[in-house]
């Protein structure tokens, strides 16, 4: 192991992630009863240009109005990019009127760890100016051709920063991809055209202590592409997935939950390598394989993430 370790800087319980446009304060209220996990309040591409100053609003009432906490739901706004005029305010409007309930900032395309640093400077200044004790989170949507270019130094940029998240739509335009659909596969593509990007993000997210999310599958009639697109992510390390209808929470969810029986195999994985230590052995077997300290780091991953839902579903009563 190197001597250069970075921790997870911010665990969070983030398997399902709901999208909900500022401008519909009916999906808000229903967002906050969902059983998604993570809910950003969007300000950016679901919400038209002449309806950005109601969105905005709405999001400030939305934060101070809803116990999103006592709801058992992390909450994030996802602010305009840094190169539209919306974005200063923002971040202003909605830090000055209700950062102390807010839980994380999600900034979209970005492309340089300097995109990160202009945000923060604004959500530091207003933390001090109003006294927060609570401190907002910020969170990356790598979505360009520059920003996966430049991905592990986004990554490694520190600060504020506790997520990255893949959005593979303007990915897709960025790189002038051809693609059936949101988050879809084409055909004629011998595979996942969105692995090599998904798994460089994961690797910098895992080498830096972020969590990486998956970002969304646009057609939300199609279930089992949805859950395809979800175990593909699992498999690379991803931590959760976008829901951008709540039919998909559940299947989020879902995937991104350590079954019962690899929770009951990686309690016993642990134990028995504990049992092995006791005894002088750096190993042991487990329904006849070979375990080692690897197989522990890998078991206490999902129990982690088991012990982390359990704690989610206590905290929604």
């Amino acid at each position: 192991m190197s001597h250069t370790l970075h921790p997870m800087r911010q665990p969070r319980l983030q398997r399902s992630e709901l999208a909900v446009p500022g401008s519909n304060t009916t999906f808000i209220d229903k967002a906050a009863d969902s059983a998604a996990d993570f809910v950003f309040l969007d300000l950016e591409d679901a919400v038209a240009p002449p309806e950005k100053e109601l969105a905005r609003r709405n999001v400030v009432e939305a934060l101070n109005d809803v116990d999103w906490a006592g709801k058992g739901k992390t909450v994030s706004v996802r602010i305009n990019g840094l190169d539209t005029h919306y974005m200063y305010r923002d971040v202003v409007d909605v830090m000055e009127q209700a950062g102390s309930r807010l839980d994380t900032i999600l900034v979209p395309k970005v492309g340089v760890p300097a995109d990160l640093y202009t945000v923060e400077v604004l959500v530091n200044q207003i933390e001090q100016a109003r006294g927060y004790e609570r401190k907002v989170g910020i969170e990356a949507l790598i979505e360009t051709a520059l920003g996966m270019a430049n991905v592990e130094a986004i990554a490694s940029s520190g600060g504020r920063l506790e997520a990255l998240h893949f959005g593979v739509a303007d990915y897709a335009a960025s790189n002038r991809a051809r693609t059936v659909s949101i988050g879809g596969l084409n055909p004629d593509y011998p595979g996942d055209q969105w692995h090599f990007a998904l798994s460089r993000m994961i690797v910098a997210c895992r080498a830096y202590g972020l969590r990486p999310i998956d970002g969304p599958f646009g057609n939300f009639s199609d279930p089992d592409g949805f859950r395809d697109g979800a175990r593909r992510a699992a498999a690379l390390g991803a931590e959760g997935k976008w829901a951008i209808h709540p039919s998909q929470v559940e299947l989020a969810n879902e995937v991104f939950s350590p079954p019962e029986a690899d929770v009951e195999r990686a309690r016993r994985i642990i134990e028995a390598l504990r049992e092995a230590e006791a005894q002088g052995k750096g190993a042991a077997s487990v329904d006849g394989k070979m375990i080692d300290a690897a197989s522990e780091r890998m078991a206490q991953n999902v129990v982690a993430m088991d012990e982390a839902i359990q704690a989610a579903a206590k905290a929604r009563g």
